[in-house]
């Protein structure tokens, strides 16, 4: 019987097994990487980020002075008669060129809609730290998804060949008498159902590998794995109430309610200010001329040079009742937005409390998942042994290789949802960042480890169980 340390060795040696089963592998930095450079949602957040910051100098025009040259050119050609004479043909050039300047000196609503387009700019970019939450999210869920789908490709094949041998044991003991035949069929019976099952896992694994590179593009190299010996972070505070506090306030969702908000209130403000008056300072300077008049006999060659100089007052009456439907509508939209802020802080904190506890429950599924692999390993090797002497039956070995595979299936799996919920936990607070995903890249395992060899298959339509042990 094994040792207990020699069982925690084995269960390591198992673990590195899944985490790097090859040479030459991209880490998650790498591939978030990649996302960054063309996942399509993510680069229409982020020009949507361009474009509306150009709201701020767009509102800031309407504040500026405005310069407008405007310039016309005529001719007129006719027929005039003057007392009486016969009709004569006159003809008449003229143009003329006007440049005007327009300076808003009193203009309560473009101040007003200054200040909304700066919290406009704030809500995109609330927005944007959103899309780069979700990227690094759905990268490290696809990344960990994959690493899943490949260890249940490893398991799977390391089954088959546990299987494998175990059928093989049971052949040699049906042949010498010291098995029932029953062995040999329920053997047959797991070595079908394995290789069933790694195809499900193999057709598993291409999906969310589709799937990864739907959001990172092609990858160069397989995914590295996590470290055998890698110890998962524990969230830092141990408090769930700071969390939820902290995503009440600062969840990236929270942040873009909070500033619609402000854009609903200057819009209240803004419409308010549609019934005060506004004041202009205007200028102007042209130049016009004319070769004559089809009113006159005389062709007098007229050119004129004048400049202007003043204010425009302009103070709204009545428009029909518009100004105050606006002002309603408005004022219903800020309620609106309050409401839809509540709701974004509730559902922050919510899912910080769900992300909390799924990495304090997903720490303590990976510490009782080893005790498992461990005892599973007892287990294995205990049935072995009591089949060898007799006290134990080959299906009591399947059963025992099966729990022990499934126990290390399920710990390599929780190992990546605790690392995913740590990752959700600092997404629901506002703090996820790339400094966070190089923090998980440290617990990938290093690219210079050395490549398992695959366990081979056993073809499709082979079948190794001997003709006396078939039913007649």
């Amino acid at each position: 019987m094994a040792t207990r340390h020699s069982l925690a060795t084995a269960t390591l040696v198992t673990l590195a097994t899944l985490a790097a089963p090859h040479a030459n592998a991209i880490d998650l930095l790498s591939v978030y990487r990649l996302a960054q450079g063309g996942e399509p949602t993510f680069e229409a957040s982020r020009y949507a980020l361009d474009a509306d910051r150009e709201k701020v100098p767009q509102a800031r025009a309407s504040l500026l002075p405005g310069f407008n040259l405007n310039s016309n050119g005529n001719r007129q050609n006719g027929q005039a008669n003057f007392a009486g004479s016969p009709y004569q043909d006159r003809n008449v050039n003229s143009w003329a060129w006007n440049l005007q300047l327009s300076q808003p000196v009193v203009r309560v609503a473009s101040w007003i809609g200054l200040a909304q387009a700066g919290a406009q700019v704030e809500q995109a970019e609330a927005q944007f730290a959103q899309a780069q939450s979700d990227l690094i999210l759905r990268t490290s869920q696809a990344y960990f998804d994959l690493l899943t789908a490949r260890d249940s490709v490893t398991v799977a094949k390391a089954q088959l060949k546990a299987v494998e041998q175990q059928r093989v044991l049971a052949k040699r003991r049906y042949e010498v008498g010291e098995a029932t035949i029953t062995d040999v069929y329920e053997a047959q019976s797991r070595h079908d159902l394995g290789r069933s099952q790694l195809v499900q896992a193999l057709n598993e694994q291409e999906a969310r590998l589709a799937e990864l590179e739907r959001v990172a593009g092609p990858l160069p190299d397989p995914p590295a794995g996590l470290k055998a010996d890698v110890n998962l972070p524990s969230p830092e505070p141990m408090d769930v109430g700071s969390w939820m506090h902290n995503a009440r306030e600062n969840n990236p969702a929270v942040r873009t309610q909070r500033a619609a908000v402000e854009v609903a209130e200057k819009e209240v403000s803004k419409n308010r200010a549609a019934h005060l008056p506004t004041l202009d300072l205007t200028a102007g300077y042209g130049n016009n001329y004319t070769s004559g008049s089809m009113t006159s006999p005389a062709d007098i060659e007229n050119r004129v040079r004048s400049g202007t100089i003043g204010l425009q007052l302009t103070i709204p009456i009545y428009q029909g009742g518009a100004v105050n439907s606006r002002v309603n509508e408005a004022i219903s939209n800020r309620y609106k937005s309050r409401a839809e802020l509540e709701a974004a802080r509730r559902q922050a904190a919510t899912l910080a409390r769900q992300a909390y506890g799924g990495v304090t429950s997903g720490l303590s599924q990976v510490q009782a998942l080893t005790s498992a692999v461990m005892s599973s390993l007892d287990s294995v090797n205990a049935n072995k042994i009591g089949y060898r002497i007799g006290t134990r039956v080959n299906i009591d070995v399947l059963n025992a290789e099966q729990q022990l595979f499934s126990a290390q299936r399920d710990l390599a799996k929780a190992r990546y949802d605790t690392i995913l919920q740590g990752l959700r936990l600092k997404a629901a607070a506002g703090a996820l960042t790339e400094t966070d995903v190089v923090a998980v890249n440290a617990l990938l395992a290093q690219r210079s480890q050395p490549e398992t060899p695959a366990v081979p298959v056993m073809p499709a339509a082979s079948n190794p169980t001997p003709k006396k042990a078939r039913i007649q």
